[in-house]
Formats: C-alpha cells, structure tokens, sequence
C-alpha cells in the first residue's frame, strides 16, 4: 500500500470519529500559554519569508497574515497600504472576497506563499492565515462566477436579508444575518458554501498552515441565535463544520482540530454568547485591550483592574493585544500611542500565565503624525517587532513553561511586577519617568542583571529592588 492510500483511510477513519466539545470556559490554573503572534498585517508573502529568521529569532513562534484569497481589486487601486482617495484604504480591499482560491494582488500568488511556508517550516514558526467566510465584497458583480456556481447561484449566496446594514450590533438576529458594516452576508449555512469554503481550508491545512483568524466571527450564527427560514435554514451549523464536528457533502476537516491553533474575533459587547462560541474556538479579549490602553493613556494602573481578563472564557484560551489593526488603521483609537507604550504594554501581557499575546506590526516609518509612514502595501513593518525588550519578553514567555503568575503593582500604578514563581520576573514602568521598584517577589535572594540593559536590581528578604527608567521593561531570570 502505497502512503498516499494509507494517508486517505486514515482522513476516512477521522471523518468518522465523533469531536467532542471542548468546554473552553473552564479554566486549568496550571495550563501557561508559551505562544506568541506577529500580526503581518499588509506584508506580502515575500516580506514575510524574506524575514521569516529574523522573525524566528524575535521570539515569536506563530505569524498571523493578511487574507489570502481572492479579493476585490478595482481598476486604478495602487501600491499604498491608504491612499486619500479611498475612504478604507487599499488595505481593506483584502477584507473583501471574491472566491475562496489563493492569492491575491497583494500578498501574492499560491507559489509564493508556499515560499513563505517552507520558509516557516525551516525555522518552526507556525503560520495562522486570517479567514473570513462571513461576507463578500461591497460589489457584488467583482464576486466570482465559479463562486456563485459553487454555492447554487447568485440567490443562494447571501441571507434573505444580507444585503441590509446591521441597524442594532446588540440585536442577535440583524448581527448574524444582516449585513456587517454594511458587507454583504452570506448565507454560511448553504451546505455548498460550506463544502466550498471547506475545500479552502483543506488546500491551506496541505500547504502546511496551522491555525486561522475568523474575522467577523460573532456575525456567523451560533445553535442559540436565529436561523434564516426564509432560505430554509433549521440550525445555525457553520461552525460544527469548521471545526471538525461534522463534514459536509462529503468533506471534513483534513487534520484533527485540536493539532490548530484557532481563535475567532468575537467582538466584546452585549447579548454575545461568548460561551457558546467557547465550545468553537478561542477569542479575542478586546475588552482587556481597551482596558490595558486605558492604563497607558493613563500612565498608571490605579483603579483599573488589569490582572483580570474580562472575560468568560479561561484565559488560556484568550488572544490578547495591546492594539489590533482595526484600532490601528480602522478606528485610529489606539494610533495615537507610541511605540514605548506599546512596547511596555506588550512585555506585561506576553510576561503573564495566560492569553496569547498578539503583536501588531506598525507600518514602517509610521509616525503619531503619520499612521501610515511609508505606506508600501506589502512591505514589511517597522522595527519594533524585534526590538531587544520585545524578543527578550517572547523567550522569556517560552521559558517560563509551568510556572504560575504572581502580579504586583505599585501604590501609585506605575510599576507592573509580572513574577512567574521562582523562575523569573519582568518588571515594567508604564509611567514617562524614572522609578524605583520594592515590591514583593519569590525570586531566589542576590543580584540579577536583565536581558536586554544588564541594569543590576537586587532581592532580599522576597523583594525586588532597583531603578526602572521610563517607559521600559526588565526581563530577569533565576
């Protein structure tokens, strides 16, 4: 028997095996998260596998890229990430699809994103590609003809009311069937979709992808929320077939789902229910970012509660941020932070037990005056995601493998002590000037020297003690 007839009983035997629910509500207090995710956003395939050592040797152990399907691209759309004349910029276009196939005008072709691949599998960085079945493009006519055959035609492609703008996010029925920011949404409970856009995810999963992004999750439907009966929906099944729970004509998951890292963008708001999409996959803790950015504008913790996730979901099955791209390049609420704040911010929250922290790569050049700075769609970003105190903090991360967090926090706020039992410490100073640091500690008695500074700090009797200067973290080890 050949391997290739060997690997297709075993995909026969998996497809037939029940998946069980995982119950990702339920927190383990010894489960400590070692990942990290450099978001890629805008880089092309070449950037990414051009960098894919340096990336490596930052720490970070898993790459989150930019769509990679089809997507729209009108005539005149030009090489910048924004350009004046486009009220989204041309990095949006990407959000926009036209048919589940790989590659687009902006990250490149299938054979150069198997470039990237080989390259990550040659230095043991998982790629996670950023999905979404949600929605199409605005211009319904740029959708692809073998897309619409796929799905049984142009009227089977969209809810009955999918072309209509969500009125009220907080209603389940307008968020899962009407028209996310005004996106045209599909009806993803079309078995043919499904079968579709699983034949997608297949094609990734051979390349050697090991993980994605939902974008948009919470607009697909959940058992719990209403179904579209006016397109003869009984049950709000996407996400049993995206994860393994079931096939569809024919067509399951190719890998088992638990070897992937999977996490949704659930969106924290009202009347989402976080912990029936915790039976899916893991998610984004956005209201922790808004509170961690709340710190940094602030300049202290006092009075915030950043030990906390806030969240219903077990940490560890978090992924969080100090900003996203859509509070970078969307919104602009997190823009105007500069990059010492976020550097500071990124060593506390990678520092901790829990949550997978997710790096936002800047585009180069990109100043507080110019978000953009110089706004090369495709080109990588800047510097900081392999700045000394970012890698120290991502090895710190792995090498801190079992042991539990201990956070302490000065009076006045300023000071974050993230210690990781006897192991290890990071000690952080959000504040924009000098201080000292006395705070509790199980770190061994004696003198430490930090990674990245060498600056002395010393612990005795189970505090640490030394000087922080602004805007800077300490990564010290036993």
């Amino acid at each position: 028997m050949n391997m290739k007839s060997l690997f297709s009983i075993v995909l026969i035997i998996f497809a037939s095996t029940h998946v069980e629910a995982k119950d990702r509500t339920i927190h383990d207090p010894s489960a400590t998260n070692q990942e990290t995710i450099l978001h890629a956003w805008s880089w092309n395939f070449p950037s990414i596998a051009k960098n894919m050592k340096r990336i490596s040797d930052a720490g970070f152990t898993m790459i989150q890229t930019s769509p990679v399907q089809q997507c729209y691209s009108p005539e005149g759309s030009g090489k910048k990430i924004f350009d004046e004349n486009v009220t989204q910029g041309n990095w949006y276009y990407y959000y926009q699809p036209t048919d589940w196939k790989i590659g687009n005008n902006i990250l490149g072709s299938k054979e150069q994103m198997q470039v990237m691949m080989d390259s990550a599998a040659k230095y043991n960085v998982k790629i996670i590609i950023d999905v979404l079945p949600n929605h199409t493009a605005f211009d319904i006519d740029a959708v692809s003809p073998d897309f619409y055959k796929a799905v049984g035609g142009r009227d089977k492609m969209f809810h009955s009311q999918g072309m209509k703008p969500v009125e009220d996010y907080n209603n389940r029925l307008q968020c899962t069937l009407w028209a996310s920011g005004a996106l045209p949404d599909v009806n993803t409970e079309n078995p043919d979709f499904q079968r579709y856009y699983m034949e997608f995810v297949n094609e990734l999963l051979d390349m050697g992808v090991r993980g994605f992004r939902y974008d948009t999750a919470k607009h697909i439907g959940v058992h719990s929320d209403p179904v579209d009966s006016a397109k003869g929906v009984k049950e709000n099944d996407f996400w049993d077939v995206a994860t393994g729970r079931k096939s569809v004509k024919g067509i399951h998951l190719s890998v088992p789902y638990d070897s992937l890292f999977v996490y949704g963008e659930v969106l924290q708001d009202r009347n989402v229910p976080e912990k029936e999409y915790a039976s899916y996959f893991g998610q984004t803790a956005s209201g922790y970012g808004h509170l961690i950015r709340e710190m940094l504008d602030k300049g202290s913790a006092q009075g915030l509660d950043v030990i906390s996730f806030h969240h219903s979901s077990a940490p560890e099955y978090l992924t969080t941020w100090v900003e996203s791209h859509d509070t970078y390049a969307n919104a602009h609420e997190s823009a105007h932070l500069s990059d010492e704040q976020i550097r500071v911010a990124w060593a506390f929250l990678t520092a901790r037990q829990n949550g997978t922290p997710l790096f936002f790569s800047r585009p180069m050049g990109s100043t507080r005056n110019n978000y953009y700075g110089d706004n090369i769609l495709g080109a990588r970003g800047n510097d900081e995601f392999f700045h000394p105190e970012v890698a120290a903090v991502n090895k710190f991360r792995v090498a801190m493998k079992g042991e539990k967090e201990k956070i302490e926090i000065s009076a006045d706020g300023q000071i974050l002590l993230v210690n990781r039992g006897k192991k290890g410490a990071v000690a952080i100073n959000i504040s924009k000037h000098a201080n000292p640091i006395d705070l509790p500690t199980k770190l061994p008695a004696g003198s430490y020297h930090d990674k990245v500074y060498n600056q002395e700090f010393k612990v005795s009797k189970g505090r640490l003690t030394g000087l922080l200067a602004p805007m800077r973290s300490y990564v010290l080890t036993k």
